[in-house]
């Protein structure tokens, strides 16, 4: 009897062996599964659970680190201007302009970062129906104010999909910021829609030098730019490309 139950037991003590393995920094260990009882149904719902607390960790050790990396400049900038600062009321006046101007920035970037940090969870896009053609005229209106370009509203698709309106527009619209940083008073900027059976595909297209093919992928990391982003007038931390990449796989993208 003692040897049957120290056979049954065993998988609950392996359970318990490794719940007691477990720390903040190491989230790795799993139940090995065998068979389709009870109890490997008991060690599958447990190694569910640390997949689960894994990826919140890792989505919260990524947030503080990038957080202290993108802020750290900001804020020696703000603290040297201060230190800096003298008695003469002019420049107190550009002090204060250039201190205010770096708060925004690291405002933006947590905003971002947080928005980031979100798109991990299942609830990070909410789809309801959407008439497309709508959504695309009403993104073109937004985006026009953002530069002086000739913008031009291309193919429309006419058709009702189940998508995030708001996220949506949050990344066209940061498309739409892109092609205006990458591009001249005049210069031609084109957004639009089109439908292939059940795939949709909203669009801006601009008449800039494009992006470069060591680039493609990289644009699309968090903090990085492409060569052909240097020196351009964008004043942003390199998430904009990120947050449009969240965006479209939050919708299956």
């Amino acid at each position: 009897a003692w040897v049957v139950a120290g056979r049954i037991l065993k998988p609950v003590r392996l359970v318990r062996a490794t719940a007691a393995q477990l720390t903040e920094q190491d989230l790795t260990r799993r139940i090995p599964v065998h068979g389709h009882d009870d109890v490997a149904a008991l060690a599958e719902t447990f190694n569910a659970m640390l997949d689960r607390l894994e990826r919140a960790f890792a989505t919260q050790r990524r947030f503080v680190d990038d957080a202290g990396h993108e802020l750290r400049t900001p804020i020696t900038i703000v603290r040297g201007h201060l230190e800096l600062m003298g008695d003469d009321p002019a420049e107190r006046e550009e002090t204060v302009r250039l201190v205010t101007d770096e708060l925004d920035r690291m405002s933006r970037i947590v905003e971002d970062l947080l928005l980031l940090a979100k798109a991990e969870r299942p609830d990070f896009v909410t789809p309801e129906p959407v008439q497309l053609a709508e959504l695309t005229a009403d993104v073109f209106v937004k985006a026009r104010t953002l530069g002086d370009r000739e913008w031009v509203l291309d193919q429309v698709a006419d058709r009702e999909v189940q998508l995030d309106p708001q996220r949506i527009t949050q990344a066209m619209v940061q498309l739409a910021q892109n092609a205006v940083q990458h591009t001249t008073a005049g210069q031609r900027v084109r957004i639009g829609s089109r439908a292939d059976g059940p795939r949709i595909e909203l669009y801006v297209a601009d008449s800039g030098p494009g992006v470069q093919p060591q680039d493609a992928e990289v644009i699309f990391e968090r903090f990085r730019r492409g060569t052909a982003r240097r020196g351009v007038r964008g004043t942003g931390a390199g998430l904009g490309l990120s947050i449009v990449r969240a965006i479209a796989e939050g919708h299956g993208g």
